[in-house]
């Protein structure tokens, strides 16, 4: 029987060529999907627990706390060799500032503008977490400068726009993941081939019915499986568990749904407790995740893990390294991936 998760994958990564500019429609709020099998509807063999079935309350988190959690997480923006950012006018009545969450469409945009200015332009990475507050929730004045020109202009934050740019391939992801229905679950799940034509019907119904994540910036995709977790050992502890004080679980969330599907596949393929189980997958937008942050929650969000998009021709390169610090979780740092000596969870 071909998994539900490989089947979407494939569509997935057979959709992930094609191009896609703006998109117009509905946006209503999502938060997470049901539980058991996730989008593709209920399973006898239940995956594991709702996160928000505990009755314990934890507090809000702080805007600190915010930054921290989303301190490690690089996105890419165009400036000038001092670090200045490139403000465009897409229209006349429009000053815009992209982050974006790919280095690649960074770079596309770079190539785009070293065509039409002789500035000395480059990518330079910045932490999420510095610039989340900061710059994209700020309300301060900046001052613009036209190329070539010394005359500033001040210009309050109602006259900049600031927009975070999701990869295009993970908001075509969160879009058939949204619109892949029951039936079509279910066909996968009997072990129907997956034909070039499913695959073309799922991508059309992504660019048309998608309920949310029609906008191209400011709505992130976030992704998770509720039966991943990550085990972070303590400090002066290993990754066989010796150590001081207890290992803590944490559930990861991935902005890359093919970075989450990829360790899902070394994940089950590494454990007998998996097999048969089907992922339950929940999805969520990154501006309304931290919102629920910081509200008083039956989640404790301290104890989520936010993981960075890797692999894929230049995924990271110089701009990546610029950040400073800015990287995914690496072997040293105390984080067993899953597929590592992770535990299933609730399974």
């Amino acid at each position: 029987m071909q998994s539900i998760i490989v089947s979407l994958f494939l569509v997935y990564a057979a959709a992930s060529a094609s191009t896609f500019k703006g998109f117009n429609g509905l946006s209503r709020s999502l938060f997470g999907v049901a539980r058991g099998g996730g989008l593709f509807g209920g399973d006898k063999k239940e995956a594991t627990a709702d996160l928000a079935a505990a009755t314990q309350k934890y507090p809000p988190m702080s805007n600190d706390e915010v930054e921290e959690w989303l301190s490690h997480i690089p996105v890419f923006a165009v400036t000038d060799t001092n670090g200045a950012g490139v403000v465009l006018k897409p229209d006349n009545d429009t000053n815009v500032f992209y982050f974006f969450m790919s280095p690649l469409m960074a770079n596309a945009t770079l190539n785009q503008l070293k065509g039409t200015t002789d500035l000395d332009l480059r990518i330079s990475a910045f932490s999420l977490g510095k610039i989340w507050f900061n710059i994209l929730k700020s309300s301060r004045d900046v001052k613009l400068k036209a190329p070539g020109s010394d005359d500033e202009i001040e210009l309050t934050s109602s006259n900049v726009q600031y927009r975070l740019v999701p990869d295009t391939r993970d908001l075509l992801g969160a879009r058939m993941l949204l619109t892949m229905d029951g039936s079509e679950g279910e066909a996968l799940k009997k072990g129907e081939t997956l034909t070039p034509e499913m695959a073309q019907n799922a991508v059309k119904k992504a660019m048309t019915s998608s309920p949310k994540f029609n906008a191209t910036y400011n709505e992130i995709p976030v992704f998770m499986i509720q039966q991943m977790r990550i085990q972070k050992q303590p400090e002066g502890g290993d990754a066989a568990g010796a150590g001081a004080g207890e290992a803590t679980t944490l559930i990861p969330m991935y902005f890359s749904l093919q970075n989450m599907v990829q360790i899902w596949q070394q994940f089950t393929s590494q454990s007998e407790e998996t097999k048969g189980v089907e992922p339950a997958i929940n999805l969520m937008d990154l501006f309304e995740l931290v919102e629920k942050m910081q509200e008083e929650s039956e989640i404790d969000f301290r104890n989520v893990l936010l993981v960075p998009s890797q692999g894929g021709p230049g995924a990271g390169g110089g701009a990546a390294a610029a950040a400073g610090g800015v990287a995914a979780p690496q072997a040293g740092d105390g984080l067993q991936m899953p597929g590592a000596g992770t535990t299933l969870g609730d399974v």
